[in-house]
């Protein structure tokens, strides 16, 4: 005997509403405007070309001559991203000269990449 249930397995076929738990989350989630700063911060990491200047910056400071020269893109390209990054707070600089050096801006982008990366091995 086939059973009639046809629902796929991943979607709720009810009307259920668990009060208790609806309002417990409700009082433990984060604030509206820390959530959006979180969703702003996140899809910095979305794009592919600032996670690679990110993974470099984790291994060494760089100027943006020898960021340019690792991913095969113009200068002009890598300052754009760079800017967005350091207006985000995840990268800083410091000028030696005429040279201007990139940095992570501190130890929270490496524990960032430390976590993905815990998520991506735990698949």
């Amino acid at each position: 005997m086939q059973s009639s249930y046809s629902a796929a397995p991943d979607r709720c076929d009810c009307n259920c509403i668990h009060e208790d738990v609806v309002n417990k989350v409700r009082k433990e989630m984060l604030p509206e405007d820390i959530l959006f700063e979180m969703a702003t911060v996140f899809q910095l990491f979305s794009d592919s070309t600032r996670v690679k200047i990110l993974s470099a910056l984790i291994c060494d400071d760089m100027c943006v001559c020898d960021i340019s020269v690792l991913l095969g893109m113009t200068k002009s390209a890598v300052s754009h991203q760079l800017r967005i990054l350091r207006h985000a707070n995840l990268v800083r600089y410091r000028k030696v000269g005429r040279v201007i050096y990139y940095s992570l801006a501190d130890e929270h982008v490496k524990a960032i990449f430390r976590e993905v990366l815990i998520h991506i091995d735990n698949k």
